[in-house]
């Protein structure tokens, strides 16, 4: 998936900070030096998620959680990729990964604060009804898709291989005409070079309501548990920073309905907790 996914494991063997930014809030930042400030792991240029300019859904959390504890932000800047957690959280540099999947083993996961899935995306009016994969419909269309990411696999289960452009991980290189891959991918939609395009929801909404092109967006909530397409989202700490998850789980209790509000602004395809079903709209 578009950066979030779950990567491969590698032990964290870290010392454990912890401070209190105000005496209320005991122990609830990790590092003694900054007691007045969150400092977040994050990618400069991965919208909707997050960029330098912090108007990502992502910065737009963590500017919630910095209220919540009443202190400043302060970003690492990292593009991510391998080595990322070990290059930010593992070296101390930052505290707080606002997007991990959770189930990960690269770090200590809160508790999850959303719930999204794969979509397809395709030109509105065109395959509007195709709600899954094996529909009939797909066949011979040309798709786009991130190599590597989990509806490859449910592609070669329904036959689409053949159907299937897959778009190589994400690189920094300055000759990209597009910010990522997801981006990539929803210009050749918008510029008809492909039929239809899978992607990870949180990032597919947005993409497409930014592309110039009208573009419907269908989360796939019918096809088999496995291989997964869709996920629980959480904030990532180091492993043994239990003080820390736990003030923050209880922010995400306190500014539940906050985050949510965010991330429907940006048009992230929100789950049930359980069951593939869709988040009933959010109340005023």
């Amino acid at each position: 998936m578009t950066r979030t996914g779950i990567r491969t494991s590698l032990a964290l063997a870290l010392l454990l900070f912890s401070a209190g930014a105000r005496p209320a809030l005991a122990q609830s930042l990790p590092d003694l030096v900054t007691t007045d400030t969150l400092r977040v792991c994050g990618d400069p240029g991965n919208m909707p998620f997050s960029e330098r300019k912090e108007d990502g859904f992502e910065n737009r959390i963590a500017a919630i959680i910095a209220d919540e504890l009443k202190v400043k932000i302060r970003y690492y800047w990292l593009t991510q990729g391998p080595g990322f957690v070990r290059n930010t959280l593992g070296t101390g540099l930052c505290d707080i990964i606002i997007g991990s999947a959770a189930g990960g083993e690269l770090v200590q996961h809160s508790n999850p604060y959303y719930r999204s899935a794969y979509t397809l995306v395709t030109r509105a009016g065109e395959l509007d009804d195709v709600t899954r994969l094996d529909d009939p419909k797909l066949k011979g269309k040309a798709i786009g898709v991130i190599g590597g990411t989990p509806p490859v696999n449910r592609m070669g289960e329904v036959g689409l291989i053949s159907a299937m452009k897959a778009y190589a991980p994400y690189q920094l290189d300055p000759a990209r005409k597009h910010q990522t891959v997801s981006a990539e991918v929803i210009a050749d939609l918008a510029e008809k070079r492909i039929d239809a395009a899978i992607l990870w929801g949180p990032a597919a909404g947005w993409l497409a309501k930014q592309s110039g092109v009208p573009m419907h967006v269908m989360p796939l909530l019918q096809e088999p548990d496995r291989p997964p397409l869709t996920f629980r989202i959480a904030l990532g700490v180091r492993m043994e920073e239990n003080d820390w998850k736990r003030t923050l789980n209880t922010i995400l209790r306190k500014r539940r309905a906050d985050i949510e509000r965010v991330l429907r602004d940006y048009d992230v395809p929100l789950l049930e907790e359980e069951g593939n079903t869709l988040l009933g709209a959010q109340k005023p």
